[in-house]
Order: structure tokens, then C-alpha cells, then sequence
């Protein structure tokens, strides 16, 4: 699980990263939808989709003309319970 927590720590890293995991907690959203909530072009956003789905934290689907992500909430579960393993202050099996 190491080489994915290293791609989800560098996602998460990131201010706007963490701005849109927050925008898609309230549902899938789409490309334009996300950009429309920040100062940054388009393809600054695109790039920040981009590191997102390289340590899937989202995925994204084309509806029509539109591709729309949405959180993987598998990764994030599975992220966050490493995290409280390791760093919770609860017992640790390491």
C-alpha cells in the first residue's frame, strides 16, 4: 500500500487538490463545474484532475459531451485507515 499512499500524499498535498476532493464530497461534478470555483484557468485545473485520478482519488466518466468525476471513496477509506493506523495514537501493529 506504500506506493499508493505516496501518490495519495501528493495529491492531498496540494491546496486546490483539497479544495476540489471537498467540491466532489457533495457529488460528481463536472470539469467546468469544478474550474468555475476557482481563479486559476482551465488547464490549471485540468492538471490538478490529473494528479487526482493518477492516485484515484477520482475517476471520471464522459456523459455526453461532458466528462464528470467523482470521488473514489475506496482509495480514501482505505488512505484514511492507514492513517489512523499510523499516525491515530491508537495501538499500532508496526
Amino acid at each position: 500500500m506504500n506506493f499508493m499512499n505516496e501518490k495519495v500524499f501528493k495529491a492531498m498535498s496540494d491546496k486546490t487538490r483539497r479544495e476540489i476532493i471537498e467540491l466532489l464530497k457533495d457529488g460528481p461534478k463536472t470539469a467546468g463545474e469544478i474550474s468555475d470555483h476557482f481563479s486559476s484557468a482551465q488547464p490549471t485545473i485540468s492538471r490538478h484532475l490529473s494528479v487526482l485520478k493518477n492516485a484515484d482519488l477520482v475517476v471520471d466518466e464522459r456523459e455526453g459531451t461532458f466528462i464528470v468525476y467523482r470521488l473514489n471513496t475506496t482509495i480514501l477509506q482505505e488512505w484514511l485507515a492507514w492513517l489512523l493506523k499510523h499516525f491515530g495514537g491508537g495501538d499500532r501493529d508496526e
